[in-house]
């Protein structure tokens, strides 16, 4: 007399020999190593992602502008280079490229960024082309000395 697993071979009905239910559980640890990379990576690129043009900037006690709109920044180093954002400009060709990035809107905000050393006529050549081109909101930025609170409580 055989047996009935004897007629159905060694692998059993459905050819296998051992028989696994289906994993219904999904593994998370390399997405969270991957999350944890990610994290890491953007920490220490996020401070890199700043206006590049190296400016010693004078310092102030006036207080800090809250605006949810990202500015232009026009920047003259410690040479007299005039920048755009990080885009080195002539002096003569700043208001034809402001007009193109803006697209000629007189409302935009503009940050004129001087470096302390330059001579006080350089900022406001700059700031003249920009004031003479049309454009309102033009703004002098400075840095705030060590140990100020950034927003001041008016009295």
């Amino acid at each position: 007399m055989a047996s009935p697993l004897a007629d159905q071979g060694y692998f059993g009905r459905r050819g296998s020999k051992f028989r696994r239910k289906p994993m219904s559980e999904i593994n998370v640890t390399p997405f969270v190593d991957v999350m944890l990379v990610l994290l890491i990576v953007f920490m220490v690129t996020a401070p890199l992602l700043s206006v590049g043009v190296p400016v010693d900037l004078p310092k102030t006690k006036a207080a800090t502008l809250n605006d949810s709109h990202e500015p232009l920044v026009v920047s003259i180093d410690s040479k007299g280079v005039v920048y755009l954002q990080k885009q080195s400009v002539g002096i003569e060709q700043l208001v034809p490229r402001l007009q193109a990035v803006t697209g000629a809107n007189p409302d935009t905000r503009i940050f004129v960024r001087g470096d302390q050393s330059i001579h006080y006529g350089a900022v406001m050549q700059v700031m003249g082309q920009i004031s003479a081109a049309g454009y309102k909101k033009v703004s002098l930025m400075a840095e705030l000395p060590k140990g100020a609170p950034k927003n001041p409580k008016k009295k």
